[in-house]
């Protein structure tokens, strides 16, 4: 329906109302009537085919507490990369804590990411891609529940900001020789648990959050595996532990009081989980390792199964990736093992 009124100047103007059962009366003014017709053919389409938003209540939530709504909502304490996340997150309120939900753009989305780019970390160096990535991704995952949970805006700004492309991914494993060394410099430590902790990272290709964060009940010592319930992917994975690292891992429960601290790695007063980060950098100097980080002995894990012929799939299944994306920087390990396969297959082809 279109109302031709004047406005205080005697202008004619064009009101277009538009009434469906079940839905709030709306209406707007034009200048032609040809203006307010279209726009009245142009919504009535949009409600009727279940596309149209009203944005005029839309995003007026303030984004701090967006923010810990999905914190509140979505995140697990348990989760090991929580502290990470929520840190992550806490930098974007202090960026964009003035806004509303609904008032964010891809345009200053960027520009907060690009000063991040410039800032010195704590290492003296600036941000890498991959960190901004992981910013723009923690702030993906408000803005997807602001849009498909709560319906407080109609798409997202991050689908028109671009990941930053990371350079390969970084593959340093310890050799044999570097292997001895860092297990004999954790011993001298004086830390019976740092050890364990290294020892078990290379056995099975845990985190150091995961293995940080087990605790009694998630472990079976009799069948020799533990289940991690809340890992980076979201999903409870089962992990096998076998050998060496099962023998130390039975012996450690036995100095240990299990039920003084629901933690295999407790803190002095067992609420908390141990602090390695001191320990560990003594022990990596002591290895005399050069460029060599904990997530290493993961990478260290993984290019064991590769050099002693397991496929892609199987070490993704190992380390708990969803897809083989992932692991193909461990291919060119596996060459080896897939081109004595082939020389036995062509043998037995051709004599």
């Amino acid at each position: 329906m279109i109302r031709s009124r004047k406005d205080k100047n005697g202008n004619p103007r064009y009101q277009a109302i538009i009434k469906i059962k079940g839905y709030p009366n709306k209406a707007q003014t034009f200048r032609t009537k040809k203006e307010a017709q279209q726009w009245e053919i142009k919504i009535k389409a949009a409600i009727q085919e279940g596309r149209y938003w009203d944005h005029s209540n839309a995003g007026n939530c303030p984004f701090i507490e967006v923010v810990d709504r999905y914190i509140q909502e979505f995140l697990s304490k348990n989760s090991s990369n929580y502290k990470t996340f929520v840190g992550q997150l806490m930098w974007w309120k202090k960026q964009l804590g003035g806004y509303a939900i609904g008032k964010i753009t891809s345009y200053l989305i960027s520009q907060k990411l690009h000063e991040l780019s410039k800032r010195i970390n704590g290492r003296g160096n600036v941000s890498s891609p991959a960190t901004l990535n992981r910013y723009r991704s923690s702030l993906s995952c408000v803005f997807h529940a602001a849009c498909n949970d709560w319906g407080m805006i109609a798409e997202s700004p991050l689908s028109k900001v671009r990941k930053r492309k990371e350079p390969r991914g970084r593959v340093r494993f310890l050799d044999q020789n570097e292997k001895e060394r860092l297990l004999d410099a954790c011993y001298k430590s004086g830390s019976h648990r740092l050890y364990l902790i290294v020892v078990l990272a290379l056995a099975t290709g845990m985190r150091k959050g995961e293995i940080l964060n087990l605790k009694w009940e998630d472990v079976d010592l009799l069948k020799g595996k533990a289940i991690l319930h809340e890992t980076k992917n979201g999903e409870r994975r089962i992990v096998l532990i076998t050998g060496h690292a099962l023998s130390l891992l039975r012996d450690h429960a036995k100095r240990e009081h299990i039920f003084c601290s629901p933690y295999i790695f407790p803190s002095t007063f067992g609420t908390r989980v141990i602090n390695i980060r001191s320990s560990w950098e003594y022990a990596v100097k002591l290895a005399m390792l050069s460029d060599f980080h904990f997530h290493d002995l993961r990478h260290t894990f993984a290019s064991y199964l590769a050099m002693n012929g397991a496929t892609l799939a199987e070490i993704a299944e190992a380390l708990g990736h969803k897809t083989l994306a992932m692991v193909k920087r461990y291919a060119h390990l596996t060459e080896e093992h897939t081109r004595s396969v082939i020389e036995k297959m062509n043998e037995k082809m051709f004599g």
